[in-house]
């Protein structure tokens, strides 16, 4: 089978040299364990890129494929790794059940070294998908086998890379790393595995090829942190400029190694890197480094015409980023998807923002709010050390809590959604519930896809005239809740349709021409930028979806208008000026 394979390291804060990927050709098959059939590993079944590109629901499927392992892994710790299998699934090892894991967001792992035997290994996922149930965060896959409106095609089985790392039954679980901006330092939480007795945790910094600094930390538990201070370093002081400082201006980023080393002995090493960067809401203010910092998003939806929700090469993240900066954005919202972290990897050096959110549910219930939890708790803890990412976003338009406005359950399972993401994060902002029916966030978003400049000018002329607003006829509060200062942006809005190459499919408006496109995108920027109230926006959005055709790009990512052009509009220049 002929096709491309996702070969690059899969966790890029957490980079250990030695490993093996498992990503390419499996056997495959519906149904039933018969495997008569071959897929491209991390492709689901539903894209071209597997190989299969069949869109017809079948709830379960199976994979199998052999491996060996190297010789010099002899008397390690093998750890079997997942990006993400969609919905639930089991995992065995030569027979031997490995691990069951529910959740289709988001990766897990499992230990499999007592499964392994000498010479060929068999691995099988067992993974189910049931597209009926609408009380399981699944985001925008749609639960026909055809798309239709804002719902795309459904992903099922495997569909981000797996692999296999070695380490010693000593070793290092995570590292929670904090940057501490106003106290010109950097913080370390730790976790680590196994017998770790008389160990140090050593870290070593450096920005570019420059060593900045050194420390050592004694385990005597499992787990501890340790600061260290960047105020005086190889550098030089911090206050003599901003050089050292994470911007999507400038986003530098330093570079840590952490060595688990005992009696001279390195047990486990592993690379991360952090930016220096804070975000803040303060007196009704966004502030990124304690600066107002005026948010131009993208609605980001993480598809591609030939992987779905799988990027068909790691380039392919950079590419999106790059023609985001080239249209004058310096953020995305990604949507309903929790992104592979190599995007956030590219973002990180790239220089831009990312608001993270989770896929949804449809009807609410108690499952419902237990698996959309669970797993957005992984989310948050998993993608923390990120710099790019400046807003939380655990709930979108009320989707799950469809009765939120009067049913307090709702209510509360919002509240405890935006409380559980600060009790975990407290450095970063949260939109509660995107878009309108706010309960408890820090930021007040509204969606509103009004598109004639008049009305938006009006509509957001001052704080007064957005609060007294109702776009889609949805409150902006709950009852009980209210406006307490918190920044206004707008977080949807514009969707306007194209076909620049004769697609057929819809958006919020329509245009006839390029120059009728650039046109109404002028109208809907214009009033926002203007806005003495809305401290930034997010227009949607960065690509054509399937059926949507109200991207600034094509589904294939080809510009529908002049890339300069886009840019002077979305920067408040105009087309002429």
């Amino acid at each position: 089978m002929d096709g491309i394979v996702r070969g690059e390291y899969p966790r890029p804060q957490f980079v250990r040299a030695d490993w093996m990927p498992l990503n390419g050709e499996w056997d495959f098959s519906f149904d039933e364990e018969n495997y008569d059939r071959k897929i491209l590993v991390p492709f689901a079944y539903e894209t071209p890129l597997s190989g299969i590109g069949e869109r017809a629901f079948h709830d379960t499927v199976w994979y199998r494929r052999t491996f060996e392992v190297p010789e010099k892994w002899r008397g390690k710790r093998v750890l079997l790794h997942f990006g993400a299998v969609d919905y639930e699934c089991d995992v065995r090892v030569n027979g031997s059940h490995a691990v069951r894991h529910v959740g289709g967001q988001l990766g897990f792992s499992a230990d499999i070294t007592e499964q392994l035997i000498a010479g060929v290994n068999t691995l099988c996922v067992r993974a189910r998908d049931d597209h009926s149930v609408l009380d399981i965060p699944r985001g925008k896959q749609f639960w026909k086998e055809e798309s239709e409106s804002i719902f795309y095609t459904a992903t099922t089985g495997i569909w981000q890379s797996v692999w296999l790392e070695p380490v010693c039954d000593a070793h290092i679980e995570e590292v929670r790393i904090t940057p501490l901006y106003d106290e010109k330092a950097v913080r370390f939480e730790y976790r680590l595995a196994g017998r770790t007795g008389g160990a140090e945790l050593k870290a070593e910094l450096s920005f570019g090829d420059r060593p900045v600094a050194q420390a050592a930390a004694c385990t005597q538990s499992a787990q501890g942190a340790f600061s260290v201070s960047l105020e005086e370093t190889a550098l030089g002081v911090w206050n003599a400029g901003e050089e050292l400082v994470w911007t999507p201006e400038t986003p530098r980023l330093f570079d840590v190694t952490f060595r688990l080393v005992r009696g001279g002995e390195v047990l486990d090493e592993a690379r991360s890197y952090f930016g220096m960067r804070k975000v803040s809401v303060e007196n009704g203010r966004f502030l990124l480094n304690n600066r107002p910092y005026y948010q131009r998003l993208l609605l980001d939806q993480g598809y591609w015409p030939d992987g779905g929700l799988t990027a068909p090469s790691d380039e392919a993240f950079a590419e999106d980023i790059r023609l985001a900066k080239a249209m004058g954005f310096n953020g995305v919202r990604k949507h309903q998807k929790v992104e592979d972290p190599r995007f956030l990897y590219h973002a990180d050096r790239m220089g831009l923002l990312v608001w993270g959110e989770i896929g949804s549910g449809y009807t609410y219930s108690n499952r419902l709010a237990g698996r959309l939890m669970e797993e957005w708790v992984q989310a948050v803890q998993r993608d923390y050390n990120h710099p790019c990412i400046v807003v939380w976003t655990p709930l979108n338009e009320s989707w799950g809590v469809q009765e939120i406005a009067h049913a307090p359950c709702e209510q509360e399972f919002c509240r405890a959604m935006a409380a559980m993401t600060k009790a975990l994060d407290a450095t970063r902002p949260v939109s509660d519930n995107d878009g309108w029916e706010h309960v408890d966030g820090d930021l007040l978003t509204i969606h509103d896809y009004e598109a004639r400049e008049e009305v938006l000018a009006a509509r957001y002329r001052s704080a007064e005239t957005a609060l007294a607003s109702r776009p889609a006829a949805r409150p902006l509060y709950v009852q009980g809740s209210g406006y307490r200062g918190e920044p206004i942006l707008v977080s949807e809005f514009g969707g306007i349709s194209f076909a620049a190459c004769g697609e057929n499919g819809w958006g919020y408006s329509t245009a006839q021409d390029e120059e009728d496109f650039l046109r109404r995108y002028e109208a809907v920027i214009r009033p926002i930028l203007n806005s003495a109230c809305v401290q930034g926006f997010c227009y949607t959005q960065l690509t054509d979806e399937e059926q949507e055709i109200n991207g600034l790009l094509t589904y294939d990512r080809q510009p529908k208008a002049d890339l300069e052009q886009i840019r002077r509009i979305t920067c408040g220049a105009g087309r002429n000026g």
